[in-house]
């Protein structure tokens, strides 16, 4: 009987715990929970009992409370996981869908791979932190350093692209995002009666990041700005418009033209739209509030010009633009709102292209910095950027908003705006800064002509020459043959008869000659001193461009042509010519010749 006894005991000691002494005298209660489901390692649920008079007595309830606790969770009231948690607590939540969407992907990538088969009441604060400790570790989970990080998970040949795994951690935002999405599921499952405690009271979450905008400065706005409109005056406004009122990009895309007020100039500010994958759908604001914002004359001007030019193409194409089509809408008719991850994608590829590292929603930024800047005050830049606080009770009257605050805040925000260039035609914008592959195409072809390499007369090269010289596809080519023609520089073709060059009088040639970057074959008159010249292109006091040219300085004519010539290469016409100026030095000096202005 004696062995089965001392077997019973070493149970009992065993599911109990222990009870031991630490030199400070103090007792550490210790019952072993099982091992960690994220690292493998022991797991132990420790008390520190303080030494006195009664501790045995603490360390004995300690204990026994420790005993219960790892029995509750070996044993929970329910055999259900993590995973049929989350998946009720999905089904019965009511936030926003694209919120939802939000949960469903760190809930997919994060939590069911590592925790998600675990016992409800298995999951403890200590479980918790190991958990975001690995999330903080590598934001793959990756379980081998050998790993590779292929280009693309098809079969395919590797190369430069794919390359040695390096972990990196998920951010401290998306982190604390899982730690409230398991918060909310245990709140549920305390009230289902499934768990009697939550394990996220005592984990420790990542901290909130102290807020930390960075807008562009007013350098770098004006660059993106110039470039927007230079692009396309669409894209011009609506990056305008945004860096004006501030808004979110949901809220920009979800602007119809009922919401614009034009005579009074007014903005009412009322959806926004949301977008999850390819689907997208009309809400309301973020903070559930209607606004209402006052717009600058120039801003106002700006969505006048903006109306009529979709106006314009809505009835060159023979359709209806009515007042509730969508501002910035892709389609003529303004039926379909932009995407807002459309959005986000073009403005980066441009930001890009400036090489300026920041993102869309710094606009939002950069227009509550400058409006503080300019003096106004917290409530109203508040108000006028649709935060939840300080200004909710001004957003429930319409008259609160015509204030003189407001005005004052509209007028400081757009005197602080870079200058709103000149339109550019983007016919006349290609021959000197060509950017897409069939405008480069084009221009190169224009180059030849002006050179004498393609004659006047001479058959235009094919679509399929083209497309197999620059290796392009067949429309892109088609453009760009087509750009030439509107230019002025090739013949339309005729059934059974090729296009032809059409080269330039020897006039528009001469002009048409001069070039930013190499030096120019200006040909002279008889008895012209032509030398070679360092010429500076300015319009009204500001310098557009410098380039080289053979000229005599003193032959006005000469001056003129190549002025007109600068002027058409910077996308201006005739009329704009007396609004340029041409400085005029010997090639190596800093001696000014002259300054020849065309009246």
């Amino acid at each position: 009987m004696a062995a089965p006894s001392r077997l019973k005991r070493r149970a009992e000691k065993r599911a109990r715990g222990t009870i031991d002494q630490l030199p400070s005298g103090a007792s550490r209660v210790r019952v072993y929970a099982g091992r960690d489901p994220i690292t493998g390692k022991r797991y132990d649920a420790t008390e520190i009992i303080p030494a006195g008079p009664h501790a045995e007595r603490a360390a004995e309830k300690a204990l026994t409370k420790l005993v219960h606790q790892v029995d509750e969770r070996r044993h929970p009231k329910t055999n259900a996981t993590i995973n049929q948690l989350l998946d009720r607590y999905l089904e019965q939540s009511t936030v926003a869908r694209n919120t939802k969407s939000t949960y469903r992907t760190n809930i997919d990538k994060h939590i069911r791979p590592l925790i998600g088969k675990l016992k409800v009441g298995r999951l403890d604060s200590a479980i918790l932190d190991s958990f975001y400790a690995e999330l903080r570790r590598c934001r793959v989970h990756c379980t081998s350093k050998r790993r590779i990080d292929h280009r693309t998970p098809r079969t395919h040949e590797c190369d430069e692209r794919c390359r040695p795994h390096e972990c990196r951690p998920l951010d401290d935002a998306t982190v604390r995002k899982i730690h409230n999405i398991l918060s909310g599921a245990y709140k549920k499952a305390i009230r289902w009666e499934w768990v009697t405690n939550s394990p996220t009271d005592g984990a420790e979450a990542p901290p909130a990041g102290k807020a930390n905008p960075k807008p562009p400065t007013a350098e770098e706005a004006a660059r993106i700005l110039n470039q927007a409109w230079q692009d396309d005056p669409d894209w011009g406004a609506q990056i305008w418009l945004t860096m004006v009122i501030g808004s979110r990009r949901g809220e920009t895309c979800a602007i119809r033209w009922r919401h614009v007020d034009l005579d009074s100039g007014v903005l009412h500010m009322e959806k926004a739209i949301a977008q999850d994958g390819t689907e997208t759908w009309e809400k309301d604001t973020k903070t559930h509030q209607e606004r209402r914002i006052v717009l600058d004359e120039q801003t106002v001007e700006l969505l006048t010009d903006h109306w009529e030019r979709c106006q314009s193409r809505a009835r060159f194409l023979g359709v209806e633009l009515d007042r509730d089509a969508f501002v910035f809408s892709p389609d003529p008719d303004g039926a379909v709102a932009p995407k807002p991850s459309s959005v986000s994608q073009r403005y980066g590829r441009l930001v890009r292209r400036l090489g300026i590292a920041t993102k869309l929603h710094a606009l939002r930024h950069y227009s509550a910095t400058e409006l503080i800047a300019a003096g106004v005050d917290i409530r109203t830049v508040a108000g006028r950027l649709g935060h939840g606080g300080g200004g909710i009770t001004t957003l429930k009257y319409y008259a609160a908003w015509l204030s003189e605050a407001d005005q004052r805040a509209a007028q400081s925000l757009v005197g602080r705006m870079p200058a709103r260039p000149q339109h550019v035609d983007p016919v006349q914008r290609a021959q000197t800064h060509p950017q897409a592959p069939y405008e480069r195409i084009a221009a190169e072809l224009r180059t030849k002509v002006l050179d004498g390499e393609l004659a006047d007369g001479t058959e235009v090269p094919t679509q399929k020459q083209l497309t197999a010289e620059y290796g392009v596809s067949a429309s892109t080519a088609q453009r760009a043959l087509a750009l030439l023609k509107t230019w002025g520089y090739a013949t339309e073709s005729r059934p059974g008869q090729r296009a032809r060059i059409i080269a330039p009088s020897e006039d528009s040639a001469a002009s048409e000659s001069v070039s930013t970057d190499d030096v120019g074959n200006h040909s002279s008159e008889p008895g012209e001193q032509c030398v070679l010249l360092d010429l500076r292109l300015l319009r009204i006091g500001e310098e557009v461009r410098r380039f080289t040219a053979e000229a005599d300085p003193g032959a006005p004519d000469q001056l003129r042509r190549l002025l007109t010539g600068a002027v058409r290469r910077h996308g201006a016409g005739p009329a704009d010519v007396s609004d340029y100026e041409l400085e005029v030095r010997r090639t190596g000096s800093q001696e000014l010749l002259t300054t020849y202005v065309c009246f």
